[in-house]
């Protein structure tokens, strides 16, 4: 199977996996990038389950919104059963680098309040050691080569995020995003608490104090489903 075959596969046994665990009528939270929208497209032939969606991003609220799927402010919905994103990265205890499509901190900050993450990816996200895939950080433009100091004393390599005009990446919070490239992510609450800890970062693409309780892996087996002990 091809990636994106793979990701369609997930996509789809995330929706069937939201479907029988959160009642009729609940909110889920919905996460960013390619499998993020396999899923959305997935969980639109059953929309009127649910009462909406809490969005990560202005991509996927365009998406779901394209799909006849209510969108919620986050600031409007007290509890969400379960949030449904990808992962650049996964390892054996849940952790995950997350990022690469520029919303971590507004996935973060839905990802907080749900009670149940479900990462969807495909086995080639699956790590023993993260780091690999360079680790994203966003930043207050103005703070960016202060923490990019800080990153090479931990032996990062980074670099500033560019779109394809070579013009700076532009969060949808009006941020920046660090890549960094070279580190081997041991200990990755630790590292995220460090990072999150330094002046002008907004938040670091570490997704290891709340981690996947769940991870939907699409390999060429079928989909596997991992849980893991989060807490």
């Amino acid at each position: 199977m091809t990636q994106d075959e793979l990701k369609q596969l997930v996509g789809r046994a995330a929706a069937d996996y939201v479907r029988a665990q959160v009642p009729e009528g609940a909110v889920v939270g919905v996460g960013t990038g390619s499998t993020a929208n396999c899923f959305i497209d997935a969980l639109a032939t059953d929309k009127t389950h649910y009462r909406g969606a809490v969005s990560s991003s202005e991509a996927t609220t365009a998406r779901l919104k394209a799909h006849g799927i209510a969108v919620f402010d986050l600031n409007h919905v007290e509890t969400l059963s379960v949030y449904v994103d990808g992962a650049d990265e996964i390892n054996a205890a849940g952790h995950m680098i997350k990022g690469g499509g520029g919303a971590l901190t507004r996935e973060k900050i839905v990802a907080s309040v749900a009670d149940q993450f479900v990462c969807i990816a495909d086995a080639s996200k699956l790590v023993e050691t993260m780091g690999l895939f360079p680790l994203p950080i966003e930043v207050i433009p103005m703070a960016r080569a202060v923490v990019g100091r800080k990153l090479a004393a931990l032996g990062g390599q980074q670099a500033v995020r560019v779109k394809a005009d070579g013009s700076p990446y532009i969060t949808d919070n009006g941020n920046q995003i660090i890549d960094v490239k070279g580190l081997r992510i041991v200990d990755a609450i630790a590292l995220e608490t460090q990072i999150n800890s330094w002046p002008g970062v907004v938040t670091v693409g570490l997704f290891a104090r709340r981690g996947a309780n769940v991870c939907l892996l699409g390999t060429e087996h079928g989909v596997q489903r991992i849980d893991y002990a989060v807490g």
